[in-house]
């Protein structure tokens, strides 16, 4: 670290460097897609890639909402550190709606439900065509996007107030706004995700389904600041005002959500194969057996019982380094979790990674981080004049 670099010069570089990586992506992306279509392989690998990348990252933005929220109705100090990602994270939400526009466009090869062909062939289609066909499909995105960037519109306007004014009503309104806006937000999580992974197989359906994603993207939004936490934690003004061992409640919080994630994924699989439900019984069976069960064990492994085992550990959480390492894990987990979710229905037999996925992940993520650290860059990197925070100090040290 350069001696005369600070915090902001640091996250403009980053950004500078993310952004390079993202264009790249994207252009190597359209390239190889092009080439790829114009050899008679069509698009659908194309649009099966954006989707897959699409869908890991956008979790993080998705998961910074609902973890501000449960910030400002619990009041925690863990807050203070990773507030402002948070809300850097949320105000992505404004571009990822953009970038979903290629989805939209390349639904047909996405989805059975969107090809005339397919759905006359099908008395299941058929009767869900009510609910599973373009018009709906887009409109009801248009609606999520609104529903999300309402809750990301006050919650930033008021902590800019607060840094303005010190007025202590406004940490008071976001606290009021969070309590509705986390059932808005699960609701609108759950049918996003209904709509968007669940009907890539729309025969195949689960009541927990909205659930496991909700915590997917907590866990990748939570992982996330914190790996980007240690990147910052050197530079004024984190590294004098926060203690190490205030980092054992963000490990306590990473340890929870794993927890629940490995639940709810059980749960799913339990009430599903005992119940001997034929018509939700082959979604396992393709996921769990062949060729992809090598990817379920790993994520049994890596998803669950390691970071288990490791998150019990004080040491690992009370030191930024070692849980930024595990965080940054779990983030690759995320992925790989999505990758097992959305790709076995379109490969059956087992995993083929083309590159377009890479490129697609690389691209997405290289403009999406880069818009992060834009977000991140425009406020103070810690919250100012939240007396919520200044009583927990002062509470602290006995004043």
């Amino acid at each position: 670290m350069n001696s005369s670099d600070t915090i902001q010069t640091h996250i403009r570089r980053r950004q500078n460097q993310a952004a390079a990586w993202g264009i790249l992506g994207l252009i190597l992306f359209v390239i190889v897609g092009v080439i790829n279509a114009t050899r008679g392989a069509g698009w659908q690998q194309f649009f099966r890639s954006y989707l897959l990348a699409y869908e890991f990252w956008i979790t993080i933005p998705l998961g910074c909402l609902a973890i501000l929220m449960v910030h400002h109705l619990t009041s925690g100090w863990w807050g203070l550190p990773i507030r402002r990602m948070l809300e850097a994270g949320t105000r992505t939400l404004w571009f990822m709606a953009a970038l979903f526009i290629p989805v939209l466009i390349g639904m047909p090869n996405l989805y059975s439900w969107a090809r005339p062909a397919d759905v006359a062939a099908d008395p299941i289609l058929q009767y869900k065509h009510f609910y599973l066909n373009p018009s709906g499909f887009t409109v009801r995105a248009i609606v999520y996007f609104f529903l999300w960037l309402v809750l990301v519109y006050f919650l930033n306007k008021w902590s800019r107030e607060q840094d303005l004014t010190g007025d202590p009503r406004t940490a008071d309104r976001m606290e009021t706004i969070s309590g509705p806006g986390l059932c808005v937000w699960g609701l609108v999580v759950t049918a996003a995700a209904i709509d968007w992974i669940m009907s890539l197989e729309p025969h195949w359906f689960s009541t927990i389904y909205g659930m496991i994603f909700m915590v997917v993207e907590c866990l990748a939004a939570l992982s996330f600041v914190v790996f980007m936490l240690r990147m910052l934690s050197e530079y004024e003004p984190i590294r004098d005002s926060v203690e190490p061992r205030r980092y054992l409640d963000l490990g306590n919080l990473i340890l929870t959500f794993t927890m629940l994630w490995a639940y709810l994924s059980f749960s799913q699989f339990l009430i599903i194969w005992s119940g001997n439900l034929k018509d939700e019984i082959p979604w396992y069976t393709q996921r769990a057996f062949g060729g992809w069960a090598p990817v379920a064990i790993v994520l049994i492994l890596l998803h669950f019982f390691a970071p288990f085992f490791l998150l019990l550990q004080r040491g690992v959480k009370r030191r930024l380094k070692t849980l930024s390492i595990l965080a940054g894990g779990m983030v690759v987990m995320t992925f790989v979790d999505i990758w097992w979710l959305v790709s076995p229905s379109y490969d059956r037999l087992g995993p083929h990674f083309h590159i377009l996925d890479v490129l697609a992940v690389i691209g997405i993520g290289g403009i999406w981080t880069s818009g992060f650290l834009w977000q991140l860059a425009k406020m103070p990197v810690l919250p100012l004049h939240d007396p919520r925070f200044e009583a927990i100090l002062e509470h602290a040290h006995g004043d």
